[in-house]
């Protein structure tokens, strides 16, 4: 089943860079990467270059470990990163696609590799979140 891709997609009101660079700042990291309500981000730190990696602690009843090594930092257009959890399948890779439109920024989401399908969609409803929490944040 390691074929199976999710896509989100969702509009983010604040500008292409401004939305690029909260994926590669820690301290924001810490405000969004929160896949349900109730968790949060007690710990993140990045090394934000091509071949550089990323460790994010989430935590819900317990701490949940992801990190994952950047493979393109496009500026302003494309993130490409390995994705390594607890759940996750060897290959599993997350790109976000950041296109400036009116009202703020498209931002195109897509994870590939899943253990299972509901691997992906546990990861789906996830992603939708996060990406609403990083509206949130961007706005306050």
């Amino acid at each position: 089943m390691t074929d199976l891709t999710l896509t989100v997609e969702r509009t983010i009101n604040a500008a292409q860079e401004d939305v690029f660079n909260a994926w590669l700042n820690p301290d924001m990291l810490q405000k969004f990467m929160m896949p349900a309500p109730g968790m949060s981000v007690p710990r993140a730190s990045n090394d934000p270059r091509e071949g550089g990696r990323f460790d994010i602690v989430m935590k819900a009843d317990g701490e949940i470990p992801h990190a994952g090594t950047y493979k393109v930092i496009d500026p302003h257009e494309q993130i490409v990163f390995t994705w390594e959890s607890p759940y996750s399948t060897d290959g599993s890779t997350v790109t976000l696609d950041f296109a400036a439109v009116d009202g703020g920024t498209h931002l195109k989401l897509t994870h590939v590799r899943f253990p299972n399908e509901e691997s992906r969609d546990n990861h789906e409803g996830g992603w939708i979140q996060i990406l609403a929490t990083l509206d949130d944040a961007l706005a306050a």
